[in-house]
């Protein structure tokens, strides 16, 4: 049982308690239920949230990743409803509203979904400009991170990464992936990445928290059947680029120390240090990578988280630079984790454009 499976099995318990009073307060606004009725359709949704996530870890299928789909998406739902019913309670004290207006306050919730979900599925296209005083010659990356591939997002999002990867190969030179390649909500088996074998540029990957949960091995032998370059604390030299890519500290996994790092170094090289994270940048910048990229975080995903992340987050989204002119990139990531859900957020690839300054 994957570390994923266990957290969701210990959540459950307290997610149908707010689920409870959650259709305790929503129906009360209009048609107030039995108690009885509303631990049934907890039980219902508990279910929801287990069931087909045991399936997936043995075999993936239709009716439990749609299954899946829906339990998620009703998750996002009912954090929005929470919202709801914290105004109506708030304004309530003030002045009167009327059941028409709470109505369409919590019909707004759908109305918002149903954006956010083609959002969380249009992946866009994104460039920034990254320049260096010494450059040889311009370079470009197609950045992305955070497919999570699984129960939520399937087959569809590798094929649409490898549509948009290879509409770029015209004008870019290499494809970095920052790790979450895999969700680890569904199995992995050896021919889910195939369709990137096609891509028309060198794609590398450096593996990220969710990429352990299907089991590590599984995700790396997918990659490397679709020909993808795993860089698992290794470098690998491409054009002007020397490009490292360090392991998530995931568990018992022993990182490389400084000096390691250091050995990394190519003084004739733009230095790229791949990393799922956008953690250690000051130290890895001292170092002397001239480029961190990262994900992970998302960009919050969809408000109101989208505000915690930046809280929680230093480097939540975008480009920054140090004294040392060196960069750090986050990317908001492809997929979407958990809930197919993005409000405020895009799906996105970005094609960096190393200039001369």
């Amino acid at each position: 049982m994957s570390f994923r499976t266990r957290r969701v099995i210990f959540m459950t318990p307290f997610y149908m308690l707010f689920e409870f009073f959650l259709f305790k307060y929503i129906f009360m606004l209009f048609y107030p239920l039995d108690d009885l009725t509303l631990l049934i359709l907890t039980i219902i949704v508990g279910i929801l949230n287990v069931v087909p996530m045991l399936a997936e870890e043995k075999k993936t299928r239709f009716i439990t990743r749609l299954l899946t789909e829906i339990s998620t998406t009703w998750m996002w739902a009912s954090l929005m409803f929470l919202i709801d019913i914290i105004v109506i309670y708030v304004l309530g004290q003030f002045i009167e509203l009327s059941l028409s207006l709470c109505l369409l306050m919590l019909l707004a919730v759908p109305l918002i979904g149903v954006h956010a979900y083609w959002k969380a599925h249009k992946l866009i296209i994104n460039e920034k400009t990254i320049k260096f005083d010494d450059l040889e010659n311009d370079v470009n990356i197609a950045h992305l991170s955070d497919v999570h591939f699984g129960a939520v997002r399937y087959k569809k999002i590798i094929t649409q990464i490898r549509d948009a990867l290879n509409d770029v190969s015209d004008i870019c030179d290499v494809a970095i992936i920052s790790g979450d390649l895999a969700d680890g909500s569904s199995v992995v088996s050896k021919d889910d990445f195939l369709p990137l074998r096609d891509v028309k540029i060198p794609i590398i990957f450096t593996p990220g928290n969710h990429d352990y949960y299907p089991g590590i091995k599984n995700v790396v032998a997918a990659c490397k059947n679709a020909e993808i370059i795993v860089l698992d604390n290794e470098s690998i030299e491409i054009n002007n680029l020397n490009i490292y890519g360090l392991t998530f500290s995931f568990g018992d996994i022993e990182m490389p120390s400084d000096d390691e790092l250091k050995s990394q170094i190519k003084e004739d090289k733009v230095n790229i240090i791949n990393y799922h994270v956008p953690y250690d940048w000051s130290k890895h910048s001292k170092i002397g990578f001239d480029i961190q990229l990262s994900g992970h975080t998302h960009g919050g995903q969809f408000y109101p988280l989208k505000w915690v992340s930046e809280l929680i987050f230093k480097y939540n989204i975008g480009l920054f630079k140090d004294d040392l002119n060196h960069y750090l990139h986050v990317t908001t990531g492809v997929g979407s984790m958990d809930q197919p859900i993005r409000w405020g957020t895009d799906s996105e690839i970005v094609i960096l454009k190393l200039k001369k300054n």
